[in-house]
């Protein structure tokens, strides 16, 4: 069943997949990262996502491939286990999830009520994290340098305790991990392959779910 709180995690979590990349540059404070992701234009990329609960022995794995294009047009898609895409795209949010009919387009009104995500991903895209009104940025150095987000209201708490990106070091650029925690023992693992940067995409891919 579809669910306002369902679309809201879905469209955090396609907007935690972009403050990955916008972590391009791996500079040594935010203003430098916010320099380095001003010449991100679009990005491709596929993901495998792993899902790790305290009542399961075994994570649950999805695959999909993700979108975007600046300023804010997302295109988050699954592929595996069910298909469903998110569609962001000059303000407008719409999920649609694959049935018996085909993909079939979520008409929950909710949807609207999201532009506070929407917000969120257009600062992310241009690297000014320190100006969220919803999220707390910092740069960890040491032997792992870690970049963690921790939310500042209750309400979004109560779905991401915080998020660890652990940024590659052997490829400028490149994410070793993403960790989205929900709670004690259950957490989100983020891989990605087949990152490109800066290739043109239809405005289709955003508009459209075929």
């Amino acid at each position: 069943m579809i669910t306002r709180h369902n679309v809201k995690k879905q469209l955090l979590t396609a907007a935690i997949l972009l403050i990955c990349f916008g972590l391009v540059g791996w500079g040594e404070t935010w203003e430098d990262i916010r320099r380095d992701s001003s010449d991100i234009v679009s990005i491709k990329a596929e993901f495998s996502q792993y899902k790790h609960l305290k009542i399961l022995t075994k994570p649950l794995v999805s695959q999909g491939r993700f979108y975007f294009q600046k300023p804010d047009s997302i295109r988050w898609e699954y592929s595996t286990p069910v298909k469903s895409i998110l569609l962001m795209h000059k303000g407008s949010v719409k999920r649609y999830t694959q049935g018996s009919r085909g993909l079939v387009e979520d008409a929950g009104g909710a949807l609207s009520s999201m532009q506070v995500v929407v917000q969120e991903i257009g600062l992310w895209s241009q690297g000014r994290f320190t100006e969220s009104d919803h999220f707390q940025a910092e740069l960890t150095g040491g032997k792992e340098r870690k970049f963690i987000l921790t939310p500042r209201e209750k309400a979004f708490a109560a779905m991401i305790a915080r998020i660890e990106i652990i940024p590659s070091t052997q490829q400028k650029g490149a994410i070793k991990s993403v960790k989205i925690v929900e709670s004690e023992g259950n957490y989100t693992l983020l891989k990605f392959t087949n990152v490109k940067m800066n290739e043109k995409i239809a405005e289709s891919v955003f508009r459209d779910a075929s």
